[in-house]
This record gives structure tokens, sequence and C-alpha cells, in this order.
């Protein structure tokens, strides 16, 4: 499988693949902010291997080739709003260069406008992804739905950041709007969908699992759990050459085979 990595027209970082027929499904995915935290190392550690389809890894803003600061934890002491100036303009303005970059990249693929359309996420791109799913899932046309160790709420996230931060986070009408946006147990009808699938490792951090465990409870999607797996689905330091992690392989396992189900016409 050959992958290519660019910058589109509109200065959104990719990594994609065509498949073998232009008609076979896309997949468009967004990446974690642990690793695999690049379209690159997405598309390393979850190639959806076995999968006729083309796949499009998306970078998300803020992030990667466009973060505001070197690494993550300088981000967290910079005296940056982790809400208002971070998460919540990552997930606006991820969800507003959807629609140009599928377009240039269908394109570029050569995919069929009559395919079917997933979209896929780890983590905070897994909230891209349910957003995207559950606001514009009929208007775009979307069939499916895959979210690994998936970013649901993030207030218990920002609250559980608390020791990282200079201080702990004071909460504004502002950044209540913004969590409100991004909750999505709150949202859970929103996501009620027969090809929603939810993959959670069973050692992940526990306000990421009770998220999941209450959509579980609540009869929104496939909800899968995997023993042994925690937050990132590659390895600490990241690198897109390394062997890939079990949780990674058998996350990309269970995608690939639910999307190919998911997206048969």
């Amino acid at each position: 499988m050959t992958w290519m990595h660019g910058i589109t027209s509109a200065g959104v970082p990719y990594t994609a693949r065509a498949a073998t027929r232009a008609d076979a499904p896309i997949v468009v995915g967004w990446h974690l902010l642990d690793p695999p935290s690049t379209p690159a190392g997405m598309a390393a550690a979850l190639p959806l291997d076995g999968l006729d389809a083309h796949v499009i890894y998306l970078g998300l803003p803020l992030s990667g080739e466009r973060a505001p600061h070197p690494d993550f934890e300088s981000l967290l002491t910079s005296g940056i709003d982790m809400v208002t100036d971070y998460f919540g303009p990552m997930h606006e303005q991820a969800l507003a260069e959807l629609p140009s970059a599928l377009a240039e990249l269908r394109g570029a693929l050569g995919a069929s406008d009559d395919s079917a359309l997933a979209v896929l996420g780890g983590s905070a791109g897994a909230s891209v992804a349910a957003e995207v799913f559950a606001t514009h899932g009929r208007s775009h046309g979307i069939d499916a739905c895959v979210l690994l160790n998936p970013m649901l709420q993030l207030r218990p996230m920002i609250d559980a950041m608390a020791e990282f931060l200079p201080s702990p986070y004071e909460w504004s009408p502002a950044a209540d709007a913004v969590a409100a946006r991004m909750d999505f147990v709150a949202r859970a009808p929103e996501l009620a969908h027969d090809h929603l699938l939810i993959v959670e490792g069973s050692d992940d951090e526990p306000h990421f699992v009770a998220a999941v465990r209450e959509l579980e409870r609540l009869g929104i999607g496939e909800v899968r759990f995997v023993d042994g797996v925690a937050h990132p689905l590659a390895a600490w330091p990241e690198d897109a050459e390394t062997e890939r992690t079990e949780g990674a392989k058998s996350y990309d396992r269970i995608a690939a085979e639910w999307i190919a189900e998911a997206t048969v016409a």
C-alpha cells in the first residue's frame, strides 16, 4: 500500500492512500493528541489493513505542523485557555476544514462521487468524527462512524488535567458553552445510528471509560472494550517506523472489518 503525504490548498496536512477501485469506500480520519498524533502516525498505527478503501487521515488544527507550541507540555504551561483557545477552536476548525479537504482529496485519489463515506477518529480526533457524524451525517452522506478511545466529554478531561496546569482550570460561561458542545454523552441521541462503533481500551483513563460506559448503557452504537489497551495507540517516543503496538493492531482489525461491513451497498 502506498501512502502520499501533503498539505491541501487550504493548509490541512494529510496522509492518504487510494483504493484499488474508484467506487471503494472513503474513510476520513483524525488522529489522537497522544501517539499517534499526526496523520502519518495514524496511517502507520491504523493502516486499515485488508480494507480496500480510499483512506484520508487529516491533521488536527493547532497540532503537529500547526501547533502553537513545540510540545504539549509547553502548551499546558503557556497560560493559554485550554478550552476556549485550544480544544474549542481545534474542534470547530477541523469541522470547517472537512468539506474542502474531502473534495480536494477525493479528486486526488480518484474516488468516485458515489463512494460510501465513513469517518473515524481517536481521542480528540474522535470528538471531531463524532461531531461530523452527529451534525453532518445526512448532509455529507456519511454511512458509518468509528470512535477509538474517544474524548466524548471535554469537561472531565480538563478537570483531570489540573495537576499538569499552572493552576486549576477556572470555568467561565464561554468555556461552559464549549464543553456543552463537546459533550457527546449529553448529545447521545444525536449519535444514535446502527453504523456507529466505539472501541475503548480497558486501561484507558477513568473519565474516558466512564463516558463510553454511559453510551453503552444508553444503547448508543456498538461498543467494544479491548483488554489491556491504554489511551495511546502507538509507543512513546512516537516514531512511525517502529513496530505497531498490539492495541493498534487489534483496533485496526476491528475497525477495518467493521467499516467493510457497514459500507456495503
